[in-house]
């Protein structure tokens, strides 16, 4: 929590610079601790847009950021270490397990080698490609910064973008029906937000995936069951509306965009003001769902959503035990899984309130831009260049809380480190449901 509060605070100070923004002149402090904190917490929500208001400097500063924020201050420290051929010990083993929601300690120093180069090597691949697109369309230097910059943010799940040059706030919205755009944007997100120990499996064992991890097999479905079915849905939710002047496969692409990118990404390649009702309610379930455990994706993540649907399903049809691929849930696991969603669904809540009270906003536009800057998304109606400096405030303490509030810090509320209870008071049923 110190390390991502540091990050921010010194962005904040080289964002305030008069050489971070074109008109040369002062980003006032609330301006500048929301770019910074939305940046360092991957979250995309921006009060000014990048291209316009930010110079290559400040742009810079903000792209630092993501990369800090999606890796972490603690893999990027540890691999420094590495580097610089310094031991870690168990206590830099423990930081690594907390920091990434590792299993456990074991080969967690190999964990970091293969997270620091993997990042580079998907992010470099995806700048190449994304660097040959844009070239033709504007120039060797250009190109090559906008591949690089927008790969970057794409596999943080930052949600940042420069294309303001065409339109502020637009995104990728004039790439809509561009697949090499569509696609590798979307293969970032979702490489980026799918966890680094599906990465582990998946290089070691292949495609044998009979041989992956409990965790791998919970993540990897849970993720193809809400890229399916938020697509078929969006499609459904947008015939008639968003997609109804485009062509089968434009649509397609366009839905496959729009399930994936409120996975606490950020962009749009539609307009998200002009969403109908049922689209609007599900991008929301999905920035509340989030990514998987130990990524670079925010929400309280699909391990927990699978965990709490399937305790439901097992305690519905009259079942002792959770499970799935012939495995059981510990229960720890299950009473963590209660909290972390009880946690975020009511700093949503609280957040919403505040901003209902503080400013008196629509309340859709409100539920939309509370649940994106609490699942660290950056999606937007266009409300955040609306709110006055409390509600700014509000935003930026959901979005911090939203990047730091993963397992961990759920569990810094419940768990007693170094207690153990003497005392258990005598136990006695209520009535609940």
């Amino acid at each position: 929590m110190i390390s991502f509060l540091s990050v921010i605070l010194i962005g904040t100070l080289l964002l305030m610079l008069p050489i971070a923004t074109k008109a040369g002149e002062t980003t006032t402090l609330n301006g500048a601790l929301f770019t910074s904190t939305s940046a360092a917490c991957v979250t995309g929500l921006v009060v000014y847009d990048t291209y316009t208001h930010w110079t290559i400097f400040g742009q810079i500063v903000i792209l630092t950021e993501i990369q800090i924020g999606g890796l972490g201050f603690i893999t990027i420290g540890i691999f420094a270490m590495i580097m610089l051929r310094r031991k870690i010990g168990l206590g830099g083993r423990e930081l690594i397990h907390d920091s990434l929601n590792t299993l456990g300690i074991k080969g967690s120093v190999r964990l970091v080698r293969r997270i620091v180069f993997g990042t580079l090597l998907f992010e470099g691949v995806g700048a190449i490609i994304l660097a040959c697109r844009f070239i033709p369309e504007m120039g060797v230097k250009s190109g090559i910064y906008y591949g690089i910059f927008h790969s970057i943010s794409a596999f943080c799940n930052a949600g940042f973008d420069l294309m303001g040059y065409k339109e502020p706030y637009s995104s990728f919205m004039s790439y809509v029906s561009d697949p090499i755009v569509n696609i590798t944007v979307m293969a970032l997100i979702i490489v980026g937000g799918i966890g680094f120990i599906v990465w582990e499996d998946v290089l070691i064992h292949k495609h044998h995936i009979r041989k992956y991890r409990f965790q791998s097999k919970i993540v990897l479905s849970t993720t193809a069951i809400l890229l399916i079915g938020g697509t078929i849905l969006f499609l459904i939710a947008e015939s008639d509306n968003l997609f109804s002047e485009m062509t089968v496969g434009q649509s397609l692409l366009a839905a496959a965009f729009c399930a994936v990118t409120p996975r606490t990404a950020g962009f749009n390649t539609v307009d998200v003001a002009a969403f109908t009702g049922g689209g609007a309610l599900l991008t929301i379930c999905l920035m509340f769902i989030g990514g998987s455990p130990g990524s670079t994706a925010g929400g309280v993540k699909t391990a927990t959503i699978a965990v709490i649907f399937l305790q439901i399903k097992s305690y519905l049809l009259g079942r002792r035990d959770s499970t799935a691929f012939g495995r059981r849930f510990d229960e720890g696991a299950i009473k963590r899984a209660g909290i972390v969603v009880f946690v975020n669904f009511t700093m949503a809540i609280c957040g919403c309130l505040l901003l209902l009270l503080g400013q008196g906003l629509p309340f859709l536009d409100v539920l939309f831009e509370v649940f994106s800057a609490i699942g660290t998304v950056g999606m937007s109606t266009g409300l955040t260049r609306e709110l006055n400096t409390f509600s700014q405030l509000v935003i930026i303490l959901l979005m911090y809380c939203g990047r730091v509030g993963s397992l961990s810090f759920a569990m810094s509320f419940t768990e007693r480190r170094g207690r153990t209870e003497k005392l258990r008071y005598p136990e006695e049923n209520i009535t609940v449901g």
